[in-house]
This record gives structure tokens, C-alpha cells and sequence, in this order.
């Protein structure tokens, strides 16, 4: 299939970087296409770790032309962070493509994150304090400025000057400390002037390789339930990081896509604040954390558990157009004696299986689950599907019962081979 989109399907950290790795052995190109540094994606390879935060997780593949595309807000001191640890590591990052039209993350930003974040006092959002929203937020003020304005250099550290001279007035307005603005405007001269060979027409680029017969991997950060539309909304984050987004990230039409891969959890985390029906505050809980290694790859943050939701997966299934699953993670409930999945709601009395449009409701339901006992073996080793306990099989069995769309990956483990193509046919 010529286009294909891997989504989050829950709040993020759900294994996509280890999902596209694996989908990226068919694709020549893998497609940044929204959301900036403040999403980590974490593949492993013989034992080493690779943790990414802008560039698409193809980079690992020669044959892959990685594109961090006009949708992405770009961190340039983070990019060429992860562009000078590849190197170090022996991985080529020379055919990394970044779109003129991308925008740029600057010093303002990340103050002004960090100062509106401290204002919310106990409302806080949870913000990474990376910048993006701020950055966003000058996208849509029609005062950001992109990549390719470092093309022309002496205009570049005009637009530079200038914009920080105006941020500078507005954070001393907020409280905060004002900005040097000749040591900013000579950073990003130096930024700018290394950036300028990796910046590119990615729109006529990507519909040309198209056109060329070439597949394209298009990969999100964040997840469906942090989009700014349609999740759970204040704590979501500040771009569209389900499928309808591609399109607008990347150039590419909605009739050029194929196909529409969700990645979700064989449980559910979220980081930072907002309503979690089924989070867990037991030892099952703490359970799921520690054996999952459920921390943020950038910030470190230690993440939030429950049971996996299916009314989430769900709604989704409807957001993206979902195709179908891959369902990472499974051998994090070898252990359980008990595993439970929700499969609907329950609010004053009346059950639920659409997602509510509010979060404040959403907040309020109570899970209904389907339990299952644990299957009690080690899953890593297993490489297909009839070699699932019953029990486990049943576990991915009650996931395409209940969303109505197929599974196709299991992840059974965190090396990037630890995984088995499932067919509910093969399985049985």
C-alpha cells in the first residue's frame, strides 16, 4: 500500500517508534508529521536503545529517506543533538530531509511555556515545557518562523532579532527574565546556517516519490486522546496527531492514504493530568508501571496505568479510520493472575460503549470489564500466533470482537524482533 499512517490510539507511549521500525523494512520513506521534541520514541536493537525525539524512527533503515515535514515544530539544539548521537553510533542521518515550511522553536517559547504552566498553579496541564504550544500559538498568530527562512541568512537573523526584542517585552510583562537577545540572534545564526542543507521542498518532494511508486510511512507523536480536537481537551497537546493531521502535516491528500494503523497498549497509560477511567491505584497498578518501564523516554516522568479501554479504542477506530491494530506489550500481563479489559461505561445507571464528548464526564464513568484469568506463561520466546496461550489469545480475540477492526502485530517483548503477525484464523 503506497501510504501508511500509524496513529496512537490511546494517550500516547503506546510502542509506535517499535511499530514503525518494523513497517519501515517496506517503506523508502518514513513521515515526521506533527507535534515537536516533546514526544519520545524509543527502539531497540541488539540490547542498544535508540531515543528519538524528532527524527522518524526509519532513520535505523539505509534504505529509508527520513522527512520531518511542515506539520512538525522543529527544536533545532535537539535535532542536531539526536543527528550528532546517531553519528556517534555509526547510523548515516545525510539523507534526513526537513520541510521549508516546518516551524522553529525558539528560547521565547519555552519561557513563555514555562510561565504560563507556573500561573495555572494547580491547574497545570502537565506541559513538557518544551515550547510547542507557544510555538503553535505563533503558527496561528502568523508570526512564526520556519525553516526555510534560514535559507537567506541575513534575513534569518533579521526575523530572529526582531521577533526576540518583542517576546523579551512580553515575558518581563509576565514576571520572567528577559531573554539576551544578542546571544540568542548568534545561536540560531549558527543553527540556521547548519540546518540550511537539510531543508527541502518535502511537499513536492513526498507527492514525487508518490508518484514514482514509492511507499511512504507517515508516523505521529502524541496520540489520538492528546489531539487538540478530539481528545481529552485542556490536557491534550497543541497539535492533530490523528490521522486526518497527516494530511495536513505532510501535503499529502486524504485519497493518498491506504492505510490507517492504530498502536495501542495491551493496557493504558497516560502522563501528566486529565481523566483516566480505568487508571489503577493498587498493586496491580504499580505492577504495570514497574514491570512495563512505564517512564517518559524525554522527560522521564513516571506514567500513569489502568486496563486496557476498548470504549477508547472505539472511538479511535472511528477518529482514524483505523485499518487495523497493532497491539504492543502483551507480555507486560504475563504475570497477572487476573486480567481485566473495558469494554464499556457506566454513568448514574446507564451503560455506555460510544467514548463521551466531554471530559468532565468522561472524569465521572466508572469501567465495566470483562476479567479473564492470566495466562500464567512467558510470551517473549513466541514468534507465532498458535503458539499464544488460549487465554492470551483470547485477550486479542475480545480486542477485534469489541472494535470491529483486525489486529495484525502482537508485541511480545521490547527488542525489536519480540513480536508475531496474529490472524484470528491462525490462531485458533
Amino acid at each position: 500500500m503506497p501510504v501508511t499512517v500509524v496513529v496512537g490510539a490511546q494517550w500516547g507511549d503506546e510502542g509506535k517508534a517499535k511499530v514503525i521500525d518494523l513497517l519501515s523494512k517496506e517503506h523508502a520513506y518514513v513521515v515526521r508529521y506533527q507535534g515537536g521534541h516533546n514526544a519520545g520514541h524509543t527502539v531497540v536493537v541488539d540490547g542498544e536503545k535508540y531515543a528519538l525525539q524528532l527524527i522518524p524512527s526509519g532513520i535505523l533503515y539505509d534504505h529509508v529517506i527520513p522527512v520531518i515535514a511542515n506539520g512538525v515544530v522543529v527544536d533545532l539544539p535537539t535535532l542536531f543533538n539526536e543527528i550528532d548521537t546517531l553519528a556517534s553510533r555509526g547510523i548515516d542521518t545525510s539523507q534526513l530531509k526537513v520541510s521549508s515550511l516546518a516551524h522553529l522553536i525558539f528560547p521565547w517559547h519555552q519561557a513563555h511555556d514555562a510561565i504560563a504552566e507556573a500561573m495555572r498553579g494547580d491547574d497545570k496541564i502537565g506541559t513538557t515545557l518544551k515550547g510547542i504550544g507557544p510555538a503553535y500559538a505563533d503558527k496561528a498568530r502568523r508570526v512564526g518562523i520556519r525553516a526555510g527562512d534560514v535559507l537567506n541568512a541575513e534575513r534569518f537573523s533579521s526575523l530572529v532579532r526582531e521577533r526576540a526584542l518583542a517576546e523579551n517585552v512580553l515575558i518581563e510583562q509576565a514576571g520572567g527574565d528577559p531573554l539576551d537577545v544578542d546571544d540568542v540572534v548568534a545561536r540560531f545564526e549558527a543553527f540556521g546556517e547548519r540546518l540550511a542543507p537539510y531543508v527541502a521542498d518535502t511537499v513536492s518532494l513526498l507527492h514525487d516519490a508518490l508518484a514514482a511508486g514509492s511507499h511512504l510511512l507517515l508516523e505521529g507523536a502524541q496520540a489520538t486522546f492528546l489531539d487538540l480536537d478530539h481528545g481529552t481537551y485542556p490536557y491534550v497537546t497543541s497539535s492533530n496527531p490523528t490521522a486526518g493531521g497527516a494530511c495536513a502535516g505532510t501535503g499529502l491528500g486524504p485519497r493518498d492514504i491506504d492505510r490507517v494503523v492504530g498502536i495501542t497498549k495491551a493496557y493504558t497509560t497516560r502522563v501528566g493530568a486529565g481523566p483516566f477511567p480505568t487508571e489503577l491505584f493498587d498493586g496491580d497498578g504499580e505492577t504495570l508501571v514497574d514491570v512495563g518501564k512505564e517512564y517518559g523516554t524525554v522527560t522521564g516522568r513516571r506514567r500513569r496505568a489502568g486496563w486496557l479501554d476498548l470504549v477508547m479504542l472505539r472511538q479511535a477506530v472511528r477518529l482514524n479510520s483505523l485499518t487495523e491494530l497493532a497491539l504492543t506489550k502483551l507480555d507486560i500481563l504475563d504475570g497477572f493472575e487476573t486480567v481485566k479489559i473495558c469494554t464499556a461505561y457506566r454513568l448514574d445507571g446507564e451503560v455506555l460503549r460510544n467514548y463521551p464528548d466531554r471530559s468532565d464526564i468522561v472524569a465521572r464513568v466508572e469501567p465495566i470489564y470483562e476479567v479473564l484469568d492470566g495466562w500464567g506463561s512467558a510470551l517473549r520466546e513466541m514468534r507465532d500466533a498458535d503458539q499464544l496461550p488460549d487465554l492470551a489469545k483470547r485477550f486479542v480475540e475480545i480486542v477485534e470482537r469489541e472494535v470491529g477492526i483486525p489486529v495484525r502485530i502482537v508485541g511480545v517483548g521490547a527488542e525489536r524482533d519480540d513480536y508475531l503477525l496474529w490472524s484470528t484464523s491462525a490462531a485458533r
